[in-house]
């Protein structure tokens, strides 16, 4: 297990973040989709990463986020519009706070947001990527979207080739009994513990255990922290957020090779 509890990765120096950000990238249609957000180089070079955004969709934070990678690992990560041609989940309706909320809620994730129809979408972005010539395809995800990457990364000769979770919801160590990739995993304070042992069981045991990486974000931090609730105007907040694109970064430059600058 000591080799999946890595805290050692080496981590990007990342410049302060900002609460009133503009993202850098712009929209695009690509992969059957007909926006996605792009950032980074022009034409993906040989790694690309894609981005799996939580229920809210396309929100600042996330897309800051994204900008970060991009701009240290100098490669294109895209972002695409997974509950096309659906909308996301109002931010002010989360956490659901009536049982009418509730079940709209579960209708949500049983109708766009689907996660086995995420996974779908996304390995076929991943398939697009590496018929261009890219030839190293990472994903990450937060909250819906750390269930989506997880469940790609155990698809049967999946085309990515390493897949991160950033307190995602709907853990389950099921998941990942047949993950053939490494994994990148920084669940919150809110996340089920005993999942998270489990999944770590399990991983520890499997060769991609040596590029695998783990961080539980258990003190100040909440569910969301680093999409799209993160609160920068919040200085713990802030910092766990840096801290969070900091070891992506890292994850991301170990398992495919190219630097963190």
């Amino acid at each position: 297990m000591s080799t999946v509890h890595n805290t050692n990765v080496a981590c990007c120096t990342i410049a302060p973040v900002k609460s009133d950000y503009v993202p850098k990238g712009k929209y695009k249609p690509y992969a059957g989709f007909s926006k996605v957000y792009v950032t980074g180089p022009e034409t993906p070079g040989k790694v690309a990463i894609v981005c799996v955004y939580d229920i809210f969709g396309f929100k600042p934070q996330t897309q800051q986020g994204a900008d970060i990678l991009a701009e240290k690992l100098k490669a294109q990560v895209l972002m695409p519009d997974f509950f096309e041609p659906g909308e996301p989940w109002p931010v002010d309706q989360f956490p659901p706070k009536t049982p009418e909320e509730q079940k709209k809620l579960q209708e949500f994730f049983g109708g766009i947001a689907k996660p086995t129809d995420g996974v779908a979408r996304l390995i076929n972005v991943a398939k697009t990527l590496k018929s261009e010539g890219v030839e190293f395809v990472g994903a990450y995800g937060f909250c819906w979207g750390g269930k989506v990457t997880i469940l790609a990364g155990s698809q049967d000769a999946t085309p990515l080739d390493a897949v991160s979770a950033v307190h995602p919801a709907m853990l389950s160590h099921d998941d990942v009994t047949k993950l053939s990739i490494p994994l990148g995993l920084y669940p919150s304070n809110d996340e089920p513990v005993d999942e998270i042992k489990q999944i770590l069981e399990i991983v520890s045991k499997k060769p991609i255990s040596e590029k695998s990486d783990y961080k539980h974000y258990d003190s100040y931090v909440f569910h969301g922290f680093a999409a799209a609730r993160a609160d920068l105007n919040d200085a713990e907040n802030k910092k766990h957020y840096e801290d969070l694109y900091g070891r992506l970064c890292g994850y991301f430059s170990k398992v495919s090779g190219i630097p963190c600058e």
